[in-house]
């Protein structure tokens, strides 16, 4: 692959001593892959990344829509995109935001399928949720189907277990994973509440059955609420019966869906070793959907929110790895860096990316400039595109999931 030439805009994470990687060229528009890019266009004139007037269209179209339009924005988004959101924050966070705009007619979602779903559910009838590209899923998400889910429900029963299980649903998943949840008496939580959510089902039934990140729920259990890795297993979908005998399932506490963050769960305890040598008196801080044995060699774990307010309150100088998605990662530390702030200067603090590869969070880079002008600019002629939509069925017991999490103490 060729590199960029000298001139070329820096690569995302240049200044967090990272290299990237073929995928991560690709993402950056660096090379192409006709395979890996079928069904990804947009019905009708998709802007060229290289129009020099991407951002004026953008501004143009926003203002021509006014306050019928709400921009969201993850955390994980292009600095290209964030600019032009109203408001940032997790998928939980955004999805409220969006609720608490009900003048909005327009929510413009830029995150990830399951994010926008969510966004509906909790929105008015008369709002509509836009997600400017369809093609940005997420992988974790998609680890647990509808029917998985269903089967798995008929292996717990037939070993007897069900009706002492409640199952307790990542955000992260799909509306359809969310009313199972909602059908079968379980709730919904986020890396923040997890633990809360445990304990409030553990107060409902004897085991929990985790969808669908087996990290943050085998992290939540151990780490913060005592249990032992041996009250926990892993159902694999991929397996007759989950890969686990009834008796596995009878002594077990925690049922663990076999799913995880493709970002996340790359960074490794040799990761976390690498950073320590290379950066001396480094505090090392990671999301808890990384693996176990990362999670258990950090320093401080804790939700995306929890990250960043960590960084805001540590004092000047100190030195941090971050174990999260990249764009978040180089974000904060351009905002920490050393340099003026209201025309005095400021010390800064050192933020390194933990891992040395880039690690980006692939389908939420599907949402790039191009795709909000076209959104944007389809909203302001008065044609809806990608409009996401849950069915009422769906939507009402999701909902009922979500109310049981908004309700946690």
């Amino acid at each position: 692959m060729n590199t960029a030439p000298p001139s070329a805009p820096a690569t995302p994470g240049d200044a967090l001593d990272v290299q990237p990687t073929p995928l991560a060229l690709l993402l950056l528009g660096r090379d192409a892959d006709p395979r890996s890019e079928r069904g990804v266009e947009c019905p009708g004139d998709l802007p060229s990344p290289s129009d020099p007037g991407l951002i004026e269209r953008a501004r143009a179209a926003k203002e021509r829509l006014g306050e019928k339009v709400f921009v969201l924005g993850h955390h994980y988004q292009r600095d290209e995109v964030i600019q032009f959101a109203d408001v940032t924050g997790d998928s939980f966070k955004l999805a409220r935001d969006a609720a608490a705009r009900p003048e909005a007619e327009y929510i413009v979602f830029c995150g990830v399928h399951f994010m926008a779903e969510s966004a509906d559910i909790l929105t008015s009838d008369r709002q509509q949720v836009v997600l400017p590209d369809l093609a940005a899923g997420c992988s974790m998400a998609d680890m647990a189907t509808a029917e998985q889910v269903a089967e798995c429900w008929d292996v717990l029963t037939e070993a007897g277990v069900a009706d002492a299980t409640v199952p307790v649903s990542y955000m992260n998943s799909s509306a359809d994973i969310k009313a199972f949840t909602g059908r079968h008496g379980g709730t919904i939580c986020t890396s923040s509440n997890a633990g809360r959510a445990l304990d409030w089902a553990f107060g409902q039934g004897e085991k929990v059955l985790f969808l669908p990140d087996q990290h943050l729920g085998r992290n939540t259990a151990v780490r913060d609420m005592g249990m032992s890795l041996e009250d926990c297993v892993v159902y694999n979908p991929h397996k007759p019966n989950g890969g686990l005998t009834p008796e596995e399932l009878r002594a077990a506490k925690m049922i663990l869906w076999r799913g995880h963050c493709s970002v996340h769960g790359r960074f490794t305890l040799d990761s976390v070793r690498d950073v320590r040598e290379r950066v001396p008196g480094v505090n090392v801080l990671v999301h808890p959907e990384c693996r176990h044995e990362v999670v258990a060699a950090a320093d401080y774990v804790g939700s995306t929110e929890y990250i960043i307010k960590t960084l805001e309150a540590a004092p000047a100088g100190s030195k941090w790895a971050i174990g999260t998605e990249l764009n978040l990662v180089r974000r904060l530390a351009n905002r920490f860096a050393p340099g003026l702030r209201h025309g005095e200067p400021q010390e800064g603090k050192e933020i390194v990316f933990l891992d040395r590869t880039v690690c980006f969070c692939s389908t939420m880079n599907r949402i790039d400039l191009p795709h909000l002008v076209w959104a944007l600019e389809s909203l302001a002629d008065g044609k809806v595109v990608n409009r996401i939509q849950v069915d009422p069925e769906t939507e009402k017991f999701a909902k009922l999931a979500l109310e049981r999490m908004l309700a946690l103490p």
